[in-house]
């Protein structure tokens, strides 16, 4: 009996470590397989809000996860036919306005995409969460009345990526991920995403409505409200090319 003891407690301390990281990893796919699929159509909406006046955007978006979006820009009359192609790592835009496709150069990854509190960068990295980063059950959090998983992901070394750290919230029987806190270099909290609205779109259970607040920008922030998802759809990867781009309506 004494020594069964001692073998469930050499069990329990090495190779806890190993199952409690899977565990976690595993909470990480399952958040990110809820928001994402092999491939994907989407409607929706971009409301820029700024102290002073606030500028709303709808678009349509094909994707083929992870390497491949499109993304096009049906609303405002000005800015309707501006295109935006993800191509893995690189990034082109069509401005119909001068008929010119522009791609997007290293030194410009962190600029603001159509204004909005989103970067380039942002949608080149949107679904490497997963694979990018080292990540870490530390807790949990009640959150809109939802029991969630606290978890810190740690970039891999050599990754690119600009954050030290960044902190979720996943619901614990969703998986549905409400929050995401983003840390700088300094530790210093620089801007918050938060999902809600829960709803069936598409068949799943999602949030809708998302947020980006940017910590060091009073009164800014950027919110994103889908109207439409289809999941899985046909799709390949030829109809992610610049050509393509000045055929879309």
């Amino acid at each position: 009996m004494f020594n069964k003891i001692i073998y469930t407690f050499l069990l329990t301390i090495f190779f806890s470590p190993l199952l409690y990281s899977q565990s976690v990893n595993e909470i990480i796919h399952k958040a990110q397989d809820l928001l994402y699929a092999k491939s994907s159509y989407v409607e929706m909406t971009m409301t820029i809000v700024k102290p002073k006046w606030q500028r709303k955007i709808s678009m349509k978006i094909w994707a083929l996860e992870p390497d491949f979006a499109m993304i096009y820009i049906t609303e405002p009359a000005r800015d309707k036919g501006t295109v935006t192609l993800k191509r893995k790592n690189e990034i082109w835009n069509y401005l119909p306005s001068i008929q010119k496709i522009i791609k997007i150069p290293p030194s410009m990854m962190n600029q603001s995409w159509m204004g909005s509190d989103f970067t380039n960068d942002d949608l080149v990295r949107s679904s490497s969460y997963e694979h990018d980063y080292t990540h870490k059950l530390i807790g949990e959090e009640k959150f809109y009345g939802y029991d969630c998983y606290k978890i810190e992901s740690i970039p891999e070394p050599n990754s690119g990526i600009v954050w030290s750290k960044v902190i979720s919230l996943i619901t614990k029987n969703s998986f549905m991920q409400l929050k995401s806190e983003f840390y700088d270099e300094e530790g210093k909290l620089i801007k918050i995403f938060i999902g809600s609205e829960i709803k069936n779109l598409g068949g799943r259970i999602i949030p809708t409505r998302w947020e980006m607040i940017p910590l060091d920008k009073p009164d800014h922030k950027t919110i994103l409200e889908y109207q439409k998802i289809e999941w899985n759809i046909k799709i390949n990867e030829s109809f992610f090319s610049q050509q393509n781009m000045t055929r879309l309506k």
